[in-house]
């Protein structure tokens, strides 16, 4: 669903408010058994940020911590330092898990920003920061580092940035915190991923905020597997942001799109080829659609991006020539000319430890065009329909120190969104579903991800100026038998146009995270009113 495009950036170019629905107080009691107040509409503060998403486990070793940047961000300024890694935990490069942390406080009034950190220009994290209350609010942001050990192995430089402005509007200053915890091999195990999951080498392939085009990259001559990872978002409060909400130029809406409406595609091309296709996450930042539906729960991956993983490996032969070759990364559907997405890049690589040059061919390539359909309605209420899809398959070989392997990578994509709006856009409705299939077969091997984002959003602007917003969202994955469905649902009215103080907003929230697979069970729920949390309640 989108609002109209004044309010889906609700508290950016607008004043939001909601209005009081004159509740009597109630008492909300956590799983804990705690009893809290929940106040009849948002007050001056409201409880700091949480998430159902599992806490990262971490092994019983010993632990070392190594703060990488600390400051507080007031304009545009990037932190710049020096990382060191530890050496009482282990070899470097050989630990058994790292953690990244970001601990975070912000007070007064500030929008959502985005945010990196890059480590010898790899980047590690890439995030967006919570709108605070008045009075002040902590968040903390936890990631799995580890797959880029062998990058933290030495001591590289340090690039952070949370892009903000303070004034004497906008006075919230972001104090951010960013510490990585080394945990040692378990006494009497080979140190954990030896040749595994974690590459020999990353690669960057652009600083922290670009969308890659003409970078040169070249490989190790005996890699044998290669993975870009690509973090890309549609951002900056233009319509790029709700890229989701796009129409074509026959449409009658606020954000003009181009032919394809709200059709994205996030392509990787090689020498100009075709290599990995994906379907961009729709990230919803903490200042999307209406501020105080994200004041406590987050959007799924709002505060730790998640990257798109793209498989090159059947183009290893090509790049194992020792040749610079030409990657670009870019979002296709995008208008001629008009900006919005970043998409900073890492290519992972593995490399045979017993081979100096592994040499190998492209041996089958079948990508299909887009298939993009748009129907537009006129009339007292507008529709559009957009229906996409795409197929890339490819297949190589190459020639390593334990017998030719041969991989082939089949990606599929579809998008199917239903764009709703009047004329004056005061009711603007929005209802998307997408998927991102992938199979990877390797050496007999078959490795199948299916990834599927929904979104369902409602909202309307009565006579008296207020926004309702009822938001669906929704991040399922199956991942080689094991199932990830993590839902959010939320209910939040303000009246817009009025200082904060009579906004008299009110909503509800709710986030259910669930794990299933063999031996794995993790469920969480949690709720929220008023900003107050009400639930907190774990299965399994």
């Amino acid at each position: 669903m989108t609002i109209p495009h004044s309010a889906r950036r609700a508290g950016r170019t607008i004043t939001l408010v909601s209005a009081a629905l004159g509740l009597a107080l109630a008492a909300a009691t956590t799983a804990a058994g705690a009893t809290t107040p929940v106040p009849s509409e948002f007050g001056t503060d409201y409880h700091d940020p949480v998430t159902a998403a599992p806490p990262i486990s971490t092994p019983h070793t010993r632990s070392c911590e190594v703060t990488v940047a600390q400051a507080k961000f007031k304009d545009f300024t990037p932190y710049t330092g020096t990382y060191t890694p530890p050496t009482a935990c282990g070899t470097p490069g050989r630990w058994s898990k790292v953690v990244l942390r970001l601990d975070g406080s912000v007070a007064g009034r500030q929008f959502d920003r985005l945010g990196y950190l890059d480590i010898g220009g790899v980047q590690m994290l890439r995030t967006s920061t919570p709108e605070p209350s008045q009075d002040g609010i902590d968040w903390s942001v936890e990631k799995d580092v580890t797959r880029y050990e062998k990058t933290l192995s030495k001591s590289r430089s340090v690039d952070m940035l949370i892009g903000n402005v303070v004034d004497d509007t906008y006075t919230g200053v972001l104090d951010v915190k960013v510490t990585l915890t080394f945990y040692a091999p378990e006494p009497g195990t080979r140190p954990a991923k030896a040749g595994g999951s974690v590459p020999d080498q990353v690669i960057p392939l652009s600083d922290g905020n670009s969308v890659t085009t003409g970078a040169k990259l070249t490989t190790p001559r005996n890699s044998e597997r290669i993975l870009a990872e690509v973090y890309a978002t549609g951002s900056g409060g233009g319509c790029e942001e709700f890229w989701y909400s796009a129409v074509t130029p026959s449409a009658s809406y606020s954000c003009q799109g181009g032919d394809d409406g709200p059709y994205r595609e996030v392509q990787v091309t090689i020498d100009g080829k075709l290599a990995g296709i994906a379907s961009p996450y729709p990230n919803i930042w903490t200042g999307g659609w209406s501020p105080y539906l994200w004041s406590v729960i987050p959007s799924p991956t709002a505060f730790d991006v998640r990257p798109l993983d793209f498989d090159l490996t059947p183009f290893a032969g090509l790049l194992n020539d020792g040749k610079a070759h030409t990657v670009d990364v870019t979002v296709a559907g995008v208008p001629a000319g008009q900006t919005g997405w970043s998409a900073p890049t890492n290519i992972l690589v593995w490399q045979d430890a017993h081979k100096s040059v592994v040499t190998g061919a492209l041996t089958s390539y079948k990508a299909t065009d887009p298939a993009v359909t748009n129907t537009y309605t006129d009339g007292a209420t507008r529709t559009l329909d957009t229906s996409g899809k795409r197929r890339l398959t490819v297949s190589g070989y190459l020639n390593t120190s334990h017998g030719r392997v041969t991989t082939t990578v089949d990606r599929r994509l579809t998008t199917a969104i239903t764009h709703t709006w009047t004329p004056d856009e005061t009711t603007d409705n929005q209802q998307g579903r997408w998927t991102d299939d992938q199979t990877v077969r390797r050496a007999g091997v078959t490795s199948r991800t299916n990834r599927t984002y929904t979104l369902d959003g409602r909202s309307t602007i009565d006579a008296d100026n207020r926004l309702r917003v009822l938001m669906s969202f929704g991040d399922h994955a199956r991942i080689d038998g094991v199932r990830l469905d993590d839902t959010y649902d939320g209910d939040a009215t303000f009246t817009l146009g009025v200082p904060r103080d009579q906004r008299h907003a009110v909503a509800t929230t709710t986030e259910h995270y669930r794990l299933r697979g063999p031996g794995l069970c993790y469920d969480h729920t949690l709720g929220t009113e008023q900003g107050v949390l009400t639930k907190d309640r774990r299965g399994c």
